[in-house]
């Protein structure tokens, strides 16, 4: 039996798209472009930072990352991703989704500051420096996915809630793009500015001593989005969904959503004082109600995110490997230092804009048509069929005549990634839980996410290193080649179809329908809570 809706929620749900939720979007959103920028801009600059700090006098070939450094430069973030999406996850349902909103933008501006001025007398002391300070910023990323979905769903209508969430991811697209395209304005002026020979001419005139601000620059840009938009993010009021169903203020709600929504709202306190109540509707995190009602929908949010982003990830953040093995990028003795960051930068700011930013935005336009389950399938049966397309005739692709044909293949990967599960699979979580357990179960979704790209992160670094000790990198031992690596990656991306079972549909549904909240048994279950009781009872978790 269904209870009657508040007020302030249905006045959310049936709204008419207005202006405050683009607003929300591009106040939300902007943190989405930071994190996008700060994630993914470390490919375009390690191949320097080997230069820089890793080249070795009389070395017959440019410097490289060793292994373990390699790793950590780009895995560090990653792992601080990890730890942000549980803390600010379960903070945001605890202390309030607004409440912390800003302290995660804060802490990417300082920390992206920070990688930027990374100090130290030797090769160690920056690249420790430098990991330290991204791990922070990870943890200040971290934070935006789990606020920045619930915030989002909660402020949007039933009938568009999808498109806003999934426009809120979309920038990430478009932060992937910046950071190629900031890399080659960098890399462009640097480069004209100083001239420097190729490495096999010149060793040590290839790499001119300004190079070193180069990856300083590019990293430190990522602070100017997320700052021009930390006081429009401080100015947004709590969602009225917090406020009345976990703060159990509906006054408070009403008068935020009425200022919103330029709409009188009565506030009915009464009706959230006086609700009745199943106690099974107060369940917490960790108890048999929430394993019942909801684990098959957690499991299938963290599977499914964490196989994703094992493929997404690992092909994201060593494109430029795979660039190279393909013979898309010159050799490295044929590039002077500040050089090679434009090739890099111009390989991937390339399949952003052919590939990336448009799957983004074809999810905005048919996830409130065709629904979140079949564009998640559809995503990773592409990905699949596109993957296996590009492992299996590898040796096919290595040939120069192919590269083009490689490069389109590799393109729709990500479309198909982007109008898919990388979407989707950022959207259902913020759907599908109650409010008081929404963020921290997002926050678990994510994180779970996180952990596949630390292991595709990892993984791939290692794994596709070639069995020829020609054409492995420097300190790396033999792995499974290139070749067997996308093969691998193709079959995590088809065991994430079957995972995408395990999620409901929420497609024109409001979110106290998906999280069952607006449901009551009759009978001696149901029980009437004291107002004083309820409004001061605090949900385990």
């Amino acid at each position: 039996m269904a209870r009657e809706q508040l007020g302030v929620l249905s006045a959310l749900d049936a709204a008419k798209v207005q202006w405050y939720h683009f607003t929300a979007i591009i106040v939300a959103g902007m943190g989405f472009f930071t994190d996008a920028y700060d994630l993914f801009c470390i490919p375009n600059v390690t191949k320097l930072l080997g230069r820089i700090y890793y080249t070795h006098p009389g070395s017959p070939k440019p410097g490289t990352l060793p292994p373990n450094v390699s790793a950590a430069v780009n895995g560090v973030a990653l792992c601080g991703t990890l730890a942000g999406q549980l803390f600010f996850g379960w903070l945001g349902d605890k202390m309030g989704r607004k409440k912390v909103y800003g302290l995660t933008l804060a802490l990417m501006v300082f920390s992206s500051l920070a990688s930027g001025l990374s100090f130290g007398h030797s090769a160690k002391g920056t690249i420790s420096t430098l990991c330290f300070f991204r791990f922070w910023l990870g943890f200040g990323i971290g934070g935006d996915y789990p606020l920045s979905a619930t915030i989002m769903s909660e402020y949007a209508n039933k009938k568009t809630r999808g498109a806003f969430i999934a426009s809120v991811f979309a920038m990430q697209g478009f932060g992937i793009l910046a950071g190629g395209i900031v890399s080659l304005v960098v890399s462009t002026a640097f480069d004209h500015a100083y001239k420097a020979p190729p490495y096999k001419i010149d060793p040590a005139g290839s790499l001119v001593p300004e190079a070193d601000y180069v990856w300083r620059i590019i990293l430190m840009f990522g602070a100017v989005p997320a700052a021009l938009t930390y006081y429009w993010r401080m100015k947004m009021p709590e969602t009225a969904r917090y406020t009345a169903l976990v703060a159990k203020n509906a006054k408070q709600a009403a008068q935020d959503m009425s200022n919103v929504l330029q709409v009188d709202i009565e506030a009915e306190q009464e009706k959230v004082d006086n609700i009745t109540v199943r106690d099974q509707n107060n369940f917490g995190l960790f108890s048999k109600q929430f394993l019942k009602r909801h684990g098959l929908h957690l499991l299938g949010t963290t599977s499914t995110w964490f196989l994703l982003d094992i493929a997404y990830y690992s092909s994201n953040l060593f494109q430029k490997d795979i660039y190279s093995s393909i013979g898309w990028l010159p050799p490295a003795v044929d590039m002077n230092a500040i050089h090679e960051v434009f090739k890099v930068a111009r390989a991937t700011t390339l399949i952003a804009l052919c590939g990336t930013v448009p799957g983004y935005w074809f999810t905005v336009a048919f996830i409130d048509v065709v629904g979140r389950f079949a564009i998640q399938l559809m995503g990773f049966f592409f990905m699949t069929v596109f993957m296996f397309a590009l492992a299996l005739p590898y040796d096919h692709w290595t040939k120069k005549e192919n590269r083009v044909g490689f490069l389109v293949m590799y393109a729709l990967t990500f479309f198909f990634a982007n109008f898919g599960p990388n979407s989707t699979t950022f959207v259902v979580p913020a759907e599908i839980f109650p409010a008081r357990l929404r963020s921290t179960c997002h926050g678990i979704s994510s994180a779970a996410g996180k952990a596949g790209a630390i292991i595709g992160a990892f993984g791939f670094l290692y794994a596709s290193q070639s069995k020829d000790p020609k054409k492995r990198d420097a300190g790396y031992p033999a792995g499974i080649g290139m070749k067997n690596t996308l093969i691998v990656l193709a079959v995590v991306n088809c065991l994430g179809i079957f995972c995408t079972f395990l999620v409901p549909e929420a497609n024109g549904k409001s979110l106290e329908e998906m999280s069952g909240e607006n449901e009551e048994d009759e009978g001696d279950d149901a029980v009437v809570v004291d107002p004083q009781v309820s409004s001061n009872r605090t949900v385990p978790v």
